[in-house]
């Protein structure tokens, strides 16, 4: 069943296309980023979940009922905001009662279930503290706690980790995903970084220009991108310029790449080959006069793998390649050296 459903929702803002024919569902315990850069419509679209903001048209559903005109307030949702949004004057178990407060729940059960919610986030030694005594990624666990402690029917994550360093944004992203899948609630995230919404989610959403470009399981949509503008925007790319030979293949500079994606193009006609660095390979090679030859510009060790450049001398192209570092000892700067091309998950733009 599906715990929360967008069906055709577009949002304007004066001349301004914010939102167009979104549709999207998310399944009951399914955890969804939607990733996209500044502008996109993705904080939109988690604004007309939560009731801020309402719809020019389409319908947003939660649990079955139809809430397009119902307002944030009478919405069984939790959110927890990029802020933090705690009240300063209040302790952390008095921050995460607040919600069981305004829903007049008793004293005694108002302090049980705050106390859970701390035990779940971990934080039940701060309990009495105030947001100044804790750190960012304390602050944000209470935030956490206080959006579940209602028994929300969706949790909406609005950019929860983006104002924490990068250490306690990636331990934060590992707990919010166990939180989420021991309670198994229904939750929206969204998001800029890719790195981020790739490594939390059941299934990824990318946006533009108000537009879902496609909805995914992370390995679909970093393997499979639909559009080239997927393809740039989820990971990194090479791009080559390339000719349409047939269905199966196109050439880079007169070598040969078999490819599916040839298949969008006419024979003939001149597009982009878009190729993950995980599928160029790199070989040394003394000078070549033709093929896809260069130098190599720099080696990145990064552990498993190295990050090789090479600038090709006929297109003056610099081209990443990532490889088994086991396999890089004999590339270093000013090395000549040879790349291959596997095309199989490439991307073609006309």
């Amino acid at each position: 069943m599906s715990a929360l459903v967008f069906a055709g929702v577009s949002k304007s803002f004066g001349p301004t296309i914010a939102l167009e024919l979104l549709d999207l569902e998310v399944t009951d315990g399914e955890l969804i980023t939607l990733l996209g850069p500044s502008g996109c419509g993705k904080t939109t679209a988690l604004r007309i979940a939560a009731g801020f903001e309402f719809a020019d048209a389409g319908t947003v559903a939660i649990g079955g009922s139809d809430l397009t005109r119902v307002p944030a307030h009478r919405r069984n949702i939790g959110m927890v905001f990029q802020s933090y949004s705690l009240f300063p004057n209040l302790t952390a178990v008095e921050n995460v009662e607040f919600g069981l407060r305004t829903r007049k729940i008793d004293k005694v059960e108002r302090r049980r279930r705050a106390g859970e919610m701390l035990e779940l986030v971990q934080l039940s030694q701060f309990a009495d503290r105030y947001a100044h005594q804790m750190s960012g990624g304390q602050q944000q666990r209470v935030a956490l706690a206080r959006a579940l402690a209602i028994q929300p029917k969706v949790l909406l994550l609005d950019e929860p980790l983006s104002a924490l360093d990068a250490k306690v944004r990636l331990q934060l992203r590992d707990e919010i995903r166990r939180i989420q899948t021991e309670l198994g609630i229904t939750t929206l995230m969204v998001t800029h970084d890719q790195e981020e919404a790739l490594g939390i989610a059941d299934r990824v959403g990318v946006m533009s220009n108000g537009r879902l470009e496609q909805v995914g399981a992370p390995s679909d949509v970093y393997s499979h991108p639909s559009s080239a503008f997927v393809a740039r925007f989820v990971g990194s790319m090479n791009e080559f310029p390339a000719e349409v030979v047939d269905g199966t293949h196109v050439t880079v500079h007169g070598v040969a790449v078999p490819t599916a994606a040839a298949a969008t193009g006419a024979a003939g006609s001149t597009a982009t080959l878009l190729v993950r660095p995980e599928d160029v390979g790199v070989e040394g090679t003394g000078d070549g006069p033709t093929g896809l030859v260069g130098s190599v510009v720099a080696t990145t060790f990064q552990g498993a793998t190295t990050v090789v450049s090479v600038r090709l001398d006929v297109l003056d192209l610099l081209v990443s390649a990532n490889l088994a570092s086991s396999k890089t000892d004999h590339l270093h700067p000013g090395q000549r050296a040879a790349i291959t091309i596997d095309g199989t998950r490439a991307v073609l733009e006309p």
